[in-house]
């Protein structure tokens, strides 16, 4: 495998390890700008806003732009919201910067994929975007546990420092790796998206993706102040449990990947679904006890993040049968739905932490799964249907 590949994977770790390392330090960033937990919890939703903007507009935009320009320029506008993070004067100027790195964000994971297979030959396309997305799997078990340490230890300003020069190295290593002459993609029209976004099946999809990825934030974003004020850790053992959620989700990735080849999405995901909302739940209880909090958020990290396999898995079975000249497009828009789904539940669970408290964000994300949940029975209905008709 090319050398290249390792700077797509580093970059993705830095761009994996900043969208997520917020979480770890929600209270402390509280605390010292002087804001509420919930209004910290912006930063999640104002990032996760800017992906869902930035992969489908800016992809667009700059479809007819040359591969590795558009990389190096989206990498230097990762490293330069970072920079302002780190040296932000004040809460709306972080606020900028979050939004300015999600925008980066949403880019690199539209644009990767189809620069990571263009390095090798097309037998070995899949292992290449497998090495390039490793980047981001091993930011959420090691990036956010070590970016949250610093950050508790040096200043949460620290944090982004170090991924603004993870990011830096990144970009000068595919500077030096990622040839010029990249094959250009088909350029994506936005009017193309619009198309894929007029189909009712693949609509149902997004939601189904919105709505059970948001229910999982809705509590997830203040697992921090959930683990120090209920449960009673210190500040300092969030980063070892966020460490054990990561190695969790990594295992749960490949889990319901497997799991979504075996049975088939609509099975994979009802599994999961049920399993998420009975985790959360369970959350509203075990979170008074230090040793089955801990338990139940090893447990979580496997289910939070088992249904995003069999999501693109659906999304790409359906984008083929109903929108087959935009695939790609479906795929990447269902990224952008993940991302509207992080956004709407950390919004919604400080709405909710702001007016009822903490603890009513566990039970109230695992009732949105459960709507997630129904709309993927709807949806295998549907399919249930439409193949009897045919």
């Amino acid at each position: 495998m090319p050398l290249a590949l390792l700077a797509l994977a580093l970059s993705a770790f830095a761009i994996g390890t900043t969208e997520f390392v917020i979480v770890g330090l929600l209270p402390t960033m509280a605390e010292d700008l002087n804001v509420s937990i919930p209004s910290a919890g912006l930063l999640v939703s104002l990032y996760a806003l800017g992906v869902a903007i930035g992969a489908p507009v800016l992809t667009a935009l700059t479809s007819k732009w040359n591969r590795k320009h558009v990389l190096l320029s989206v990498m230097g506008l990762f490293v330069l919201g970072n920079l302002v993070a780190w040296q932000a004067p004040s809460f709306e100027a972080l606020v900028v910067a979050r939004i300015l790195t999600g925008l980066a964000h949403g880019v690199f994971f539209s644009i990767g994929s189809t620069i990571a297979t263009g390095l090798v030959p097309k037998e070995k396309g899949a292992s290449a975007i497998a090495i390039m997305f490793t980047g981001l799997t091993v930011a959420l078990v090691t990036g956010v546990p070590l970016g949250t340490y610093i950050g508790q230890i040096f200043g949460w300003e620290a944090t982004f420092l170090t991924v603004s020069i993870l990011g830096f190295l990144a970009m000068i290593g595919s500077a030096i790796l990622v040839p010029s002459n990249l094959k250009q993609a088909k350029p994506t029209k936005l009017l193309t998206q619009f198309k894929v976004l007029g189909h009712p099946r693949l609509l149902l999809v997004y939601a189904i993706t919105a709505v059970g990825y948001g229910g999982t934030f809705i509590a997830f974003t203040y697992l921090a102040p959930i683990l120090n004020e209920i449960s009673g850790f210190e500040s300092s053992s969030v980063a070892l449990i966020l460490l054990v959620y990561g190695v969790s989700v990594a295992v749960g990735n490949i889990w319901g990947g497997k799991m979504a080849d075996k049975w088939g999405p609509i099975k994979a995901l009802t599994v999961i679904f049920l399993g998420l909302a009975a985790i959360l739940l369970m959350l509203n209880f075990t979170a008074y006890h230090p040793v089955l909090a801990v338990l139940t958020i090893l447990v979580w990290g496997a289910f939070a993040f088992g249904n995003v396999p069999g999501l693109q898995v659906y999304v790409v079975k359906l984008a083929e049968k109903y929108t087959p000249d935009a695939v790609d497009v479906a795929s990447g828009l269902n990224i952008a739905a993940f991302n509207v789904g992080i956004a709407i539940g950390a919004w919604g669970g400080g709405l909710i932490v702001e007016t009822k408290g903490l603890m009513n964000t566990p039970w109230v994300g695992a009732i949105v799964v459960l709507i997630a949940l129904i709309l993927t029975r709807y949806s295998g209905m549907l399919d249930k249907k439409e193949k009897a008709l045919n």
